[in-house]
This record gives structure tokens, sequence and C-alpha cells, in this order.
């Protein structure tokens, strides 16, 4: 038997992939950040990054959607 899942489950998944990616990203670059003091600049580099890789994720995952 073969179930697929129903599309808005496919979207949720995407979206919250995008957004964890995003949160791990400024929160990495917060951390290295409050080590140089510079929290809030690596923060933000932290968050374009990982909405960057997020996209990335998405995309490879459900390139054939």
């Amino acid at each position: 038997m073969n179930e697929e899942r129903p599309p808005r489950a496919e979207a949720a998944t995407a979206g919250l992939q995008l957004v964890i990616a995003m949160l791990l990203g400024g929160a990495v670059g917060l951390g290295l950040g409050t080590l140089i003091d510079l929290a809030v600049p690596l923060g933000l580099i932290g968050l374009f990054a990982g909405l960057f890789v997020g996209l990335g994720l998405v995309h490879a995952r459900f390139r054939r959607v």
C-alpha cells in the first residue's frame, strides 16, 4: 500500500524545516558572537545563513514535488 501524505503536510514540513534552520543558524551566530562581543551582527548573519541553508534543504527534499 502506497499512502501519500496530503499536500498540506508537505507544506508544513517544508516551512518547519526552513524555520528550524533559520533558528539554529541564528543561535549559532549569536553564540559565537557572544564570545567576541559581536552578538547581534553575527546573530543576523547566522539567521540569513540559516535561511539559505534551509532553502537548500527544502529544495533537496522536495525537488520532485
